[in-house]
């Protein structure tokens, strides 16, 4: 009896494919518009970046992803009116070009949506009826001059050149994050457990692109509109 490919797996839920958020601190985001002093710096389950426990004049706290540089004790400002410096989130509009921004709305008000994971960060280029963001990945976009953002980068680095020495350290490492500890090729897998398994030595054995329309089934492989060499 076949089993279920991983993508559909994870496409139908389930506790394996499932971050525990029961451990988790809480909604990690932009806080409210004011003056925050940095409390504490703390791991986050779920998270491979440290997050920054913040509190504002009456007492209240929030938890954000922390930026390169934070320290305890240090006085952070959100809103319009602050200025450009590391830690402070303002609007990309008054973001000056050439600044390193993290933890971007990608529209205002969403609490911020990209460039959120360890030593992630974006470039700002340029600023006109909107402002152009040069991704981590590579990629430009543009984002409304309201979306507010972080000035500079996301703390934590090296994490993902933390080693890890024994395999069910990292099977424990990753469950946080819901990710899978390790991954098996669907050409070497047997013929009912993948499409591309089977035959007598490990090939694709089709066009390894895959149609937009295909079935959860056979959607497998690069899931591109052109073939690729």
């Amino acid at each position: 009896m076949g089993k279920h490919i991983v993508a559909q797996r994870r496409g139908k839920g389930g506790l394996v494919y499932r971050s525990p958020s029961h451990r988790h601190l809480g909604n990690i985001s932009t806080p409210p518009k004011g003056n925050y002093t940095i409390r504490d710096i703390v791991h986050a389950p779920g998270r491979n970046n440290p997050v920054l426990k913040v509190s504002d004049s009456s007492g209240k706290s929030h938890f954000q992803i922390a930026f390169s540089g934070a320290y305890v004790g240090q006085n952070i400002h959100v809103g319009t009116d602050g200025d450009a410096k590391p830690g402070n989130t303002i609007p990309l509009g008054r973001v000056p070009d050439g600044s390193l921004v993290y933890n971007i709305e990608s529209m205002p008000g969403d609490g911020g949506k990209f460039c959120r994971n360890a030593g992630s960060a974006a470039l700002v280029v340029s600023h006109g009826n909107k402002v152009v963001l040069k991704l981590a990945s590579g990629k430009t976009r543009e984002f409304h001059a309201d979306c507010m953002a972080t000035l500079g980068a996301s703390a934590g680095t090296g994490a993902r050149n933390a080693p890890v020495l024994k395999a069910g350290k990292n099977v424990h490492f990753t469950s946080s994050r819901a990710k899978r500890p390790y991954t098996v090729r669907g050409v070497a897998m047997n013929a009912i457990n993948h499409p591309h398994g089977g035959g007598n030595h490990q090939h694709v054995g089709r066009p390894s692109t895959v149609s937009t329309y295909a079935p959860p089934g056979r959607k497998v492989g690069r899931l591109s509109p052109r073939r690729k060499r």
